[in-house]
This record gives structure tokens, C-alpha cells and sequence, in this order.
């Protein structure tokens, strides 16, 4: 019988949810455990999942039991909850991004390294079938030059959104709003892409949403190391919420992923997209179905990584990097300049 990796959940949100329930889809991995501050939610999901219940964070890293703690926390307490699991000998994993400032974010990343743990972010799309794809056919030299990358995420947040959550848009504990929030994840994709960015040049906005002290619209330039040039949209304000998109266009084809699935797949040499199940209709609904399935192959790979004793997809070093590039982002919008990374 294969090992199975013991998992504590650190935090209560709606998040957790969906994470509770893709951990208990990897066949070697098992939920013991959730701490929150919050008595009264920790408890109901404790009950509801079998798990033992911890309101006390010290209390919770002393359980010998757990091997590995998944923090769905507030973003800018990533770093401060990961260094406290990982001192403790607890492998970590933290929600997107994996923290709010690079200070904190290369204080946790030494101090898992230090203590011989792994640590991984969730960037769940990395394992889209889509992204995968394309992953591939980039390695097999099908794109040609890479020549142009866009992120776009255009989407809608109600007031009541940001008013659900005294964190929410504050610079102290989200780290920003529609960038750092809602588009790191194909920020992060474009990234994974493209390669690395050499510079940016932004302007951000907040034209939709009261009580929040960060934006709503940011949108930036970019030119990547390679040459290339690209272009990031972060928005919040798209009533009634419409898609996040990756452009990937290259000398020799070009491919958009629209909502996780491939919209268009054109290659000079003819090549056909063969996941056709992938394929996402041209006027696509605002209403995003939402899947999990991402999220149970990146805990698979992260508990094989442990397993195996090996790093995972998405290390400490790979998720700094999209906040590397919208700290910048914010830099240039604030001080009206381009920023080189």
C-alpha cells in the first residue's frame, strides 16, 4: 500500500471548499485536520468532513499527524502561516498568489528550504488540459517565434463582493485588487508561456467599486526578455462578467485559450487540436462553469512531489514570478514610468 500524505487545512472561507473536496480525490493523500480563528465555521466544516478542529494555529502544527498544511487564507498571511508550518516541519502549499510583498514571499521560501519541506502555490491552471497542450506543441517548436502574449481577464465583482471581507481590497492583506486577485492566475500562465518579462508600463484605476483602497482596471504593456511584447488586462468592472484569455501568437501559429478551454488552434504545419472534448464554442457565456478537476492534478502532483522526493510543478521560485511582475505593474502605474524587472 502506497504512503499517504496526511493534510491540515488552514482556514475556513468558501475557498476551502473546493479545496477540502479536491484533496479528498487524490487516492494518496488524507484530510485530518482544519484550524481556523473562526470557531463557528471551523467547527461546521470539521463536522462535515470528519476532520479534528483547531482554533489555535500553535495547537494545530504540533499534530505529529500532519504532513502537509494547505493555507486558503487571506493572501498577505501566506507567508507569515508558511514559515510558522513549515519551522514545524509541515510541507506547505499556500493559495495564489503566494504572498503580497517579495520580502515575505523569499522569507518563506528559504525557510522551507531550510527545513527540508516542499513548498508549492496553487496555480491550478498550469494543469488545464489546454495549457498542457500548448506546453507541448511549444516544446515540439511548433509556434516558431514566440511573438506576441496576452492575459485578459475581464470580469465583474459586485460591491457586496468586496464588502463580504474587511480584507478585501486593502493593500495590507489582498495586496491589490484585480490584478494581484483575479488575474494572477493567467498572468501566471503567460508567464509559464512566454518566458520571462524584461519590462512594463501601466496604468491602473478604480472606476466601479467604493470602500476599496486598490484597483479595479489595470492594464499594462509588456516586453519580454525574448523580445516578444505582450499586453495584461486586470478588470473587475466587466458587467455581467465575460472571460479570462490567453493569446499565444507565434511565427508559425497562434492559439487563444478562452475560460480554460482552446478557442482557436492554427498552425502553418496543418497540425489539428486532438482533445476536441477541450474546445470552447466562439460566443462563449459569461457563466463560467467552474471545475475542480485542475485543482485534484496539481494536490496529485504536489503529494507525488513529496512522495517522490522531488519538486512539483509549481515551486516557491515559479509562483514568485507573477508577483514579481504585478508588484512592478503597480510600481509603473504609481509612478507614471516604465519598470524593467
Amino acid at each position: 500500500m502506497s504512503k499517504k500524505i496526511k493534510i491540515g487545512v488552514v482556514g475556513s472561507g468558501s475557498i476551502s471548499n473546493t479545496h477540502i473536496k479536491s484533496i479528498n480525490e487524490v487516492s494518496n493523500a488524507e484530510l485530518v485536520a482544519i484550524y481556523s480563528r473562526n470557531k463557528e465555521t471551523v467547527q461546521k466544516m470539521a463536522d462535515t468532513y470528519n476532520l479534528k478542529a483547531y482554533t489555535d494555529y500553535r495547537d494545530f502544527l504540533t499534530n505529529a499527524g500532519i504532513d502537509m498544511v494547505a493555507i486558503v487564507t487571506p493572501s498577505g498571511t501566506h507567508a507569515e502561516l508558511g514559515i510558522a508550518a513549515a519551522k514545524a516541519g509541515k510541507h506547505v502549499v499556500v493559495e495564489k498568489p503566494i504572498d503580497i510583498t517579495i520580502e515575505k514571499t523569499n522569507k518563506l521560501i528559504e525557510a522551507c528550504k531550510n527545513n527540508n519541506v516542499i513548498l508549492s502555490c496553487i496555480f491550478q491552471h498550469r494543469f488545464d488540459e489546454a495549457v498542457q497542450d500548448v506546453k507541448k506543441v511549444l516544446k515540439e517548436g511548433e509556434f516558431g517565434q514566440l511573438n506576441f502574449g496576452a492575459a485578459r481577464t475581464t470580469i465583474y465583482r459586485a460591491q457586496e463582493y468586496y464588502d463580504s471581507g474587511a480584507w478585501r481590497g486593502t493593500w495590507e492583506l489582498d495586496g491589490g485588487g484585480a490584478l494581484i486577485n483575479q488575474s494572477v492566475h493567467y498572468i501566471d500562465l503567460l508567464l509559464y508561456v512566454m518566458g520571462p518579462v524584461d519590462e512594463v508600463y501601466a496604468y491602473t484605476a478604480t472606476r466601479a467599486h467604493e470602500r476599496i483602497e486598490v484597483e479595479d482596471i489595470a492594464v499594462a504593456t509588456v516586453k519580454f526578455k525574448s523580445g516578444a511584447l505582450g499586453l495584461i488586462e486586470g478588470n473587475t468592472t466587466a458587467y455581467p462578467g465575460f472571460s479570462t484569455t490567453l493569446d499565444i501568437f507565434g511565427s508559425n501559429g497562434s492559439v487563444i485559450i478562452e475560460n480554460d478551454h482552446v478557442k482557436e488552434w492554427k498552425f502553418k504545419s496543418g497540425l489539428e487540436y486532438e482533445n476536441k472534448q477541450n474546445i470552447v464554442e466562439k460566443n462563449v457565456s459569461s457563466n463560467i462553469v467552474a471545475s475542480n478537476h485542475s485543482f485534484v492534478r496539481q494536490y496529485t502532483d504536489i503529494v507525488q512531489a513529496i512522495i517522490e522526493n522531488r519538486k512539483p510543478l509549481v515551486t516557491g521560485e515559479e509562483a514568485k514570478k507573477s508577483l514579481e511582475l504585478i508588484l512592478a505593474i503597480y510600481q509603473s502605474a504609481k509612478e507614471g514610468r516604465p519598470v524593467k524587472l
